[in-house]
């Protein structure tokens, strides 16, 4: 039987952050349910491009509409093995939905393992579950890692972090490191 991983995603996270692992994991032979609150299996979101492109920040454009596969309303986080969020402006918003930070926190009490990218540490840092941890995200995350009773993992862009079943990155370029240590932490 394939592990199930759930994917909490919304309107406006990051392209890349949302498709690239939803697609390797599912064909890696994981079952993965990517849920947005307030929305059903077959409705779509908007997804953002994030690029670095010399500015002080990073720069947005539209990207491709998501399909979801799973209804938020429907799930169960102690059906699923495994939790990934994606980052993009995503987090900002859902961090704010009660379920979404139940769900977050029944992965850290479960000791299940987590995988955030970018703006998830946010979300991350709503549920306070980064005390006594430590964690990457996208820089500009840094002081709400820290305000979270965590520490704030500065690697380079293409890099990535585990502490424990906890595996997070600074933002896409990161994915060959970001999935390889989360599929590794998935195996034991």
């Amino acid at each position: 039987m394939s592990k199930k991983i759930l994917m909490i995603t919304g309107d406006f996270a990051e392209d890349y952050e949302t498709m690239v692992p939803f697609q390797t994991l599912l064909a890696c032979g994981y079952v993965v349910h990517a849920v947005c609150p307030g929305k059903k299996a077959g409705q779509t979101i908007a997804t953002s491009i994030h690029d670095f492109e010399g500015d002080q920040t990073y720069t947005e454009k539209r990207g491709h509409n998501f399909a979801l596969n799973a209804t938020f309303a429907d799930i169960k986080a102690s059906d699923y093995d495994a939790l990934l969020i994606p980052g993009g402006r995503a987090p900002e918003y859902l961090r704010l939905d009660p379920e979404v930070i139940a769900a977050v926190k029944h992965f850290f009490d479960a000791d299940k393992p987590v995988a955030a990218v970018c703006h998830g540490a946010q979300i991350l840092a709503a549920a306070r579950v980064l005390e006594g941890r430590t964690c990457s995200a996208y820089p500009a995350c840094r002081p709400e890692v820290e305000l979270a009773g965590g520490t704030y993992a500065e690697i380079a862009i293409d890099a990535a972090f585990t502490d424990g079943k906890l595996v997070t990155a600074p933002a896409w370029p990161a994915h060959p490191a970001w999935l390889k240590q989360f599929m590794a932490v998935l195996s034991a």
